[in-house]
């Protein structure tokens, strides 16, 4: 892990970046097609950053023609193992040497605080990168039991060309997740990522040609949803999508490949996740820290964010108390001052739907127990809102920013039927001192990813994502997600 610099090192950093803003298909930068731009801006200042390509469906057919190529002629996916395990663990390392200046440019391109990009972000999305590349030669394939008659082999093989469309609230993260167990499989990829936040993914792209991944194996397409997102959704030669985003554009995905070629989604989408109190934790103080990075960790733009807390009567009080506390050492400013761990709302939009909530927590005289108010510019406080009722818009809806809404228990059972209380199952945390407590609430509360006596998605080596509507087809991260890139193929081979 790259060391945190001062704010002035972070600061001399941006000034001298160039970013990359054109689109990349078959090894090299281009303009879009059609000439047109976008322009992409520092949401915690509101500057422009740069004029990035807008793709559209020009774009994205060539682009999805040259990863056809690539794959038909095997340049990648007809790689031994072990030359693409080389080839993704130097484009690791490449990543590795650029650590501070890949967390700048993601700190100023979303908003989110740079040591978190530097702490989290930067590091995590190398081990990802590291951990699928020295999963390729370890993936045994299988022969089934048929006897001597027989020799039957069940093997996998690259699904094809894959799109893959980001969200912008962990650009880096979320790219590592889909890229690494994608490559690694040896398909050929088109990536569109958000329209906030383009810029970390284009510097990636240009290291991953570096790194000597070949042309046409790994495209990027910036620009909009329906410009070029739909276009890979809908597109013939792409064999599978794999998308993180809203719940409502993850039904559009499903659409476009039932009027397609009924290619293979994946869906990880939103969530509205459960964190359990019960009133036998051992250490309430520990638990508050928790709920605390659960709820308010990347300023709650986090599918996976605890924010709904749903805690025992009894400790309610002690509870919110303690994570006030705790709240003091996050501050809320510059997102190139190490020294803050709340940083902007993405966007100017974004940040107009979230403070329509607290509008609303005020319109309903609900209790503000912390927090509630913006700051200037697209800055939004931690708040926490005490007494929410279960069929209030706090309670059910996705607001994917820093709230978190509070409701009481009394039974173990009340507790997990609340819990369960969403069209959502995509994360959630339960604290207890009791193990008999800890295994029911594991086991019954609907969710893709439960943690018990801390908030966190596990590891590389554990697949994320989500029941109801939270997700659909497959899981990111772990074996499960390089599986979800391949095709099983039986080969019978009569002996007769």
């Amino acid at each position: 892990m790259a060391e945190v610099l001062s704010k002035a090192q972070y600061a001399a950093i941006a000034a001298e970046l160039h970013p990359r803003t054109q689109a990349f298909i078959d090894g090299q930068f281009r303009n879009a097609v059609s000439g047109r731009t976008f322009v992409t801006s520092n949401p915690a200042t509101g500057q422009p950053l740069a004029e990035v390509a807008a793709c559209d469906v020009q774009d994205v057919d060539l682009a999805v023609a040259a990863a056809k190529r690539a794959f038909e002629d095997g340049r990648w996916a007809r790689l031994q193992p072990g030359e693409r395990k080389h080839v993704l663990l130097r484009f690791a390392q490449l990543l590795e040497d650029h650590a501070h200046e890949l967390a700048v440019l993601e700190s100023l391109d979303s908003g989110k605080p740079v040591s978190e990009c530097q702490n989290v972000d930067v590091p995590e999305t190398i081990h990802t990168l590291r951990w699928h590349a020295e999963l390729i030669d370890k993936i045994y394939d299988s022969t089934a039991p048929t006897g001597n008659a027989a020799v039957t082999m069940v093997v996998r093989e690259a699904i094809g060309v894959v799109g893959l469309v980001l969200p912008w609230n962990f650009p880096l993260l979320m790219l590592a997740w889909k890229i690494a167990p994608s490559l690694a499989a040896g398909c050929s990829i088109v990536v569109k990522p958000a329209m906030e936040t383009t810029l970390s993914a284009l510097r990636v792209v240009e290291l991953a040609h570096e790194a000597g991944i070949p042309p046409g194996v790994f495209n990027i397409v910036p620009g909009g949803g329906r410009e070029a997102g739909e276009p890979i959704g809908r597109h013939m030669d792409i064999s599978m999508v794999s998308f993180t985003g809203s719940t409502a554009t993850g039904r559009l995905f499903l659409k476009y490949a039932a009027e397609s070629n009924l290619k293979r989604v994946v869906l990880e989408l939103g969530g509205k996740n459960p964190a359990v109190v019960m009133n036998d934790c051992e250490d309430l103080d520990q638990v508050a820290q928790y709920v605390t990075a659960g709820a308010f960790w990347n300023m709650g733009e986090n599918c996976s964010a605890s924010s709904r807390l749903i805690v025992h009567k009894d400790v309610k009080d002690e509870l919110l108390q303690l994570i006030g506390k705790h709240l003091g050492d996050w501050k809320l400013g510059d997102p190139l001052d190490p020294d803050n761990r709340l940083g902007a709302m993405v966007s100017k939009t974004h940040f107009d739907k979230v403070r329509s909530y607290l509008e609303h927590a005020a319109e309903q005289n609900l209790k503000v127990a912390l927090g509630g108010q913006t700051e200037a510019g697209v800055f939004v406080q931690a708040t926490i809102v005490d007494g929410v009722p279960r069929d209030n818009r706090l309670f059910t809806e996705e607001i994917f920013g820093p709230v978190l809404s509070v409701t009481t228990f009394e039974t173990l059972d009340e507790a997990i039927e609340i819990a369960n209380d969403t069209v959502y199952g995509l994360a959630a945390s339960a604290y207890t001192g009791s193990l008999r407590n800890a295994l029911r609430l594991s086991r019954e509360i609907r969710a893709g990813v439960v943690t018990i006596n801390c908030f966190g998605e596990g590891d590389a080596s554990t697949p994320f994502g989500g029941y109801k509507e939270s997700g659909f087809g497959g899981r990111d991260k772990s074996q499960w997600a390089h599986d979800q890139y391949t095709e099983l193929k039986t080969i019978w081979i009569n002996a007769n």
